[in-house]
């Protein structure tokens, strides 16, 4: 979550130059045009820097995006009452989630592109180009491997390496929203055992190196 209210500007300004609104104290979540709430590839809504349970709970948008989160009252009316928003007529969403390991686009521990992670975000332009593009969100991730605040970092730069490589192939740069995660999100789970720096512990955490592409947009 972005954590101090410079960075929360940034990201506001970035979300109202590419038709989302992300309001303080009334949305807090990502809308698009149609007032259709902005989700991931595994089903989860996008939130702004504003978000906290309560304001969740005042969102329209809240119960379908944090239901768990909020108070059984809150949402059991609204689910009853209130059908979902259908999709504008004419209008077909497209979104599609790409998710590449960070290996494929950079040598470990380093948020240079290689030659081969260029070639996969090629064809990722390609795709983008084929629709009417809204925004491209990348998410950097590491795995558990080092520091807290180093891994936070290097997800940053490699987010951040992708997004360049993007706006030089003709993406529009306030079309490409990114965002590390450091070690946070990892996918193994519990299967890699211990803590020591091992080939073997490195290899094995070799899914939670990578970095997760949407494209989102309507053909």
């Amino acid at each position: 979550m972005i954590k101090n209210i410079a960075k929360k500007s940034l990201v506001l300004a970035l979300l109202a130059g590419i038709g989302f609104t992300a309001v303080a104290q009334e949305r807090v979540y990502l809308i698009d045009q149609r007032d259709v709430v902005a989700k991931s590839g595994y089903g989860l809504c996008w939130r702004d820097g504003y978000w906290t349970p309560a304001a969740a709970a005042a969102d329209k948008a809240g119960c379908e995006c944090d239901k768990d989160l909020l108070p059984k009252e809150t949402c059991e009316p609204k689910a009853a009452a209130k059908p979902a928003m259908p999709a504008a007529a004419g209008v077909k969403p497209s979104g599609e989630k790409i998710t590449v390991a960070a290996d494929a686009l950079f040598d470990f521990n380093k948020a240079v592109l290689r030659p081969a992670g260029k070639a996969k975000l090629d064809e990722l332009v390609s795709k983008a180009k084929a629709i009417k593009l809204e925004v491209i969100l990348a998410v950097g991730h590491t795995d558990r491997v080092g520091g807290d605040a180093y891994n936070q970092k290097l997800s940053e730069k490699r987010a951040a390496a992708v997004k360049e490589y993007l706006v030089a192939k003709g993406i529009e740069a306030n079309r490409v929203y990114t965002e590390g995660k450091g070690e946070k999100q990892p996918v193994t789970g519990d299967k890699c055992k211990g803590d020591k720096k091992s080939k073997a512990l490195i290899d094995c955490l070799q899914p939670d190196r990578r970095v997760d592409i949407e494209v989102i947009g309507t053909k």
